[in-house]
């Protein structure tokens, strides 16, 4: 489970910002609430809103660039699932923030989560050429400390990375354990880290590419379970039925290629959608398969999440998704909502960037689970919790929110830009 993620001087967040899922002490939707090792309350969803601009994109990457600049340095990379027509639009390199006169080029990241009843923060801050400070905790007990290229232990784990002095500058110490520890201290000390990223943490980005208002190419994700598990595929027809798409099910096709690289030919499997066709009486006389790139980018979006959405809500895990409501109709977006909130795994939890403000009521939500991005004049972005403002707890959040109580919403004057010979 995710505990707390902090990012500093990166893209337009110059100072800390933390995104907290500790609880508060409210009385609502108690059943919206996971439980750490030491029984203090996590949210299980997050919802965070803001301007355009605002920033709330730029700390999804920062969520996003932890990871990736991690397992980039690793030989056991994290493994993902086979993709399928998957395009990545979320930043992979590191930008410290640049509206200021003097311009600090070092960035800072820092997460605690908890798995497999370990407690575990790590961080690091870094320049685009060098690693300037690591930190890495379990159960709040130091294993390292880093700074630049010296390195600090705790009596209990010092016996076994004592050895490991050297470590270029360029690179984790993280990754230099990755590659030279023996595999049972490996056990001990990184495996339960590498797990989580591997399992349990899930930044989802997808790119949509219009080609005309009525011709659209989508860029699905897919993955190997909906393939090659009937019982998964089941599932994720369940949602389909239910969202009345005119989808009736998922049909597994092997269609032969040629291998690029080869030239021979093999065989590869496909996802096609089943439809029913009708005659003028209204009854099925027989179905239809349809090619994905057929379906709206709205229904592809949808099988997209759908798919992480039952993965994360089986094992558990933090679902990372920056504009969820995208080309979804609010129903939509507030079931995946209800499945997380619903949901009996005690790990499984949801944060999301949106605009849309149908969801944003308190039946939906608690105070600690709304999380507001705003940007100030000099271009700095900051990041706090509906339940920082001190907000009752019968408040109308949407109209209050739109009326500016909270901030975090685009401010400009109506006269000016329409003009008053503009209409009539």
């Amino acid at each position: 489970m995710l505990i707390m993620f902090k990012v500093k001087n990166y893209t337009s967040f110059k100072d800390e910002a933390i995104l907290d899922l500790r609880a508060a002490s409210y009385k609502q939707h108690m059943s919206h609430l996971l439980h750490s090792m030491d029984e203090t309350g996590l949210v299980k969803t997050t919802a965070i809103y803001g301007a355009n601009a605002s920033g709330k994109s730029n700390f999804i990457s920062a969520m996003f660039f932890f990871e990736r600049y991690i397992f980039q340095q690793f030989i056991t990379k994290k493994e993902n699932e086979e993709d399928v027509f998957i395009g990545n639009d979320l930043n992979s390199k590191l930008e410290s923030f640049q509206l200021s006169e003097k311009i600090e080029n070092s960035s800072e990241f820092d997460i605690i989560f908890e798995y497999n009843k370990k407690k575990i923060q790590y961080g690091f801050e870094c320049t685009e050429k060098e690693v300037i400070n690591e930190w890495y905790y379990i159960n709040d007990k130091k294993v390292f400390e880093r700074n630049n290229e010296e390195i600090s232990y705790s009596k209990l784990y010092g016996k076994y990375l004592s050895s490991y002095t050297k470590v270029p500058k360029e690179r984790l110490y993280l990754s230099v354990l990755e590659y030279f520890l023996e595999e049972d201290v490996k056990k001990l000390l990184l495996n339960d880290f590498i797990h989580f990223f591997t399992n349990e943490y899930d930044v989802f980005s997808e790119l949509f590419f219009e080609t005309s208002v009525k011709s659209v190419a989508g860029l699905v994700k897919l993955n190997e379970r909906l393939v090659n598990d009937n019982g998964f595929r089941k599932k994720v027809e369940q949602y389909l039925n239910q969202i009345d798409v005119g989808i009736k099910g998922l049909d597994i096709q092997t269609k032969t290629i040629i291998d690029e690289k080869t030239g021979k030919e093999k065989e590869k499997k496909i996802v096609k959608t089943v439809h029913d066709v009708y005659d003028e009486s209204g009854d099925i006389v027989s179905q239809k398969f349809f090619d994905l790139h057929q379906e709206s980018t709205g229904t592809l979006r949808f099988l997209s999440y759908i798919q992480e959405v039952i993965g994360m809500t089986e094992r558990g895990g933090v679902f990372i998704v920056d504009e969820i409501s995208a080309r979804l109709h609010p129903l939509l977006t507030k079931l995946i909502i209800d499945i997380f909130q619903s949901s009996n795994n005690k790990k499984a939890q949801l944060i999301f960037t949106t605009h849309d403000i149908s969801i944003l009521n308190k039946e939906q939500f608690r105070r600690d689970e709304v999380v507001f991005v705003d940007k100030n004049i000099r271009g700095e972005s900051r990041i706090y919790s509906l339940s920082d403002l001190k907000v009752r707890d019968d408040a109308t959040f949407n109209k209050d929110y739109l009326q500016g109580k909270y901030g975090a919403i685009p401010i400009f004057n109506y006269d000016e830009i329409l003009g008053s010979d503009s209409i009539g």
